[in-house]
């Protein structure tokens, strides 16, 4: 009898081939408007696209959310306005660069450092690969990097954090589960809130926007990367004295539960912790807007 991993496998490639070859959809309008709301700024000739909305009137707090993979910043749009009413300055920008630790660190650095942010003391929300992001950026605040940005606050959510220990079949059954975000609507969503068509197609087309199914190719270099690198961005982590929070999914193929849970109090006792219902899958924010919204800002307004 075939190994079960063997038999995932085999039923990835032709999965991967498939959605290589699916020619991007045309912009939905929401995505019309979500890429209209937004600017572009060159970093060593890339030109990295973000969003910087100004909210609430006599906060001076600014938030900085890291999408995770292999999505977009447009992850974060159920829960943008919500955001604005509380936050002075909300910013978004679509990665590049997987598979490299830390380009996509130095980039969130340059665009800070582009819109004026350089001395102002940042609060970052991330998911999934965004929490790779976060922890090297925390590694650098924490070491006094010239360049490195100043942390106010970071909030994790459904995603590795690194100590995991993540082996080749592990790493393949993460591909595999990520592919549901493409063949299967609830694997995103959830069955709390199941996505109309648009929805859908939306998530789809800002993944494959401007050739975004190359990152595809790299995703297993930043899941070693993870193991590569556990004790600089785990260790981060555990010797920081930043509020630390995690908006955690439980019924999340990525991280199951309660393994993942226990794990994580284990290494970070000093982090708070949000469980959301038992339905939340690996996109809390999508699937559960309102919820995650409300666990953010508890903890925001806890410190």
């Amino acid at each position: 009898m075939k190994e079960w991993w063997l038999q995932l496998g085999l039923l990835a490639v032709p999965l991967l081939a498939v959605y290589l070859h699916i020619p991007p959809p045309q912009l939905s309008p929401a995505l019309r408007s979500w890429r209209s709301s937004g600017s572009f700024f060159t970093y060593k000739d890339l030109h990295i696209f973000y969003r910087d909305s100004s909210g609430a009137v006599g906060s001076s707090d600014v938030v900085v959310l890291l999408h995770g993979f292999p999505t977009s910043s447009y992850d974060w749009s159920k829960i943008w306005e919500g955001l604005t009413q509380r936050f002075h300055r909300v910013i978004a920008l679509d990665f590049l660069g997987f598979g490299f630790s830390d380009k996509p660190a130095t980039i969130v650095e340059g665009l800070l450092r582009h819109l004026g942010l350089r001395h102002q003391r940042i609060n970052l929300l991330s998911h999934d690969y965004g929490d790779t992001v976060a922890q090297e950026l925390l590694h650098r605040y924490e070491h006094n990097k010239t360049g490195s940005i100043l942390i106010n606050s970071l909030c994790l959510s459904n995603g590795g954090k690194g100590w995991d220990g993540i082996r080749g079949m592990e790493s393949l059954l993460l591909c595999v589960s990520k592919f549901h975000f493409f063949f299967r609507l609830g694997a995103v969503f959830g069955p709390y809130t199941q996505p109309s068509q648009a929805e859908f197609w939306d998530m789809w087309t800002a993944v494959r926007n401007n050739d975004g199914n190359l990152v595809m190719d790299s995703v297993l270099q930043y899941i070693n990367q993870r193991k590569k690198h556990r004790e600089r961005w785990v260790g981060a982590l555990m010797s920081t004295s930043v509020p630390l929070h995690l908006i955690y999914g439980p019924l999340d193929p990525v991280n199951p539960h309660p393994e993942f849970l226990q794990l994580y109090k284990k290494v970070l006792p000093m982090s708070t912790v949000s469980v959301l219902d038992d339905h939340i899958s690996h996109y809390p924010q999508l699937e559960d807007p309102t919820g995650f919204l409300n666990a953010y800002l508890n903890f925001i307004n806890s410190f």
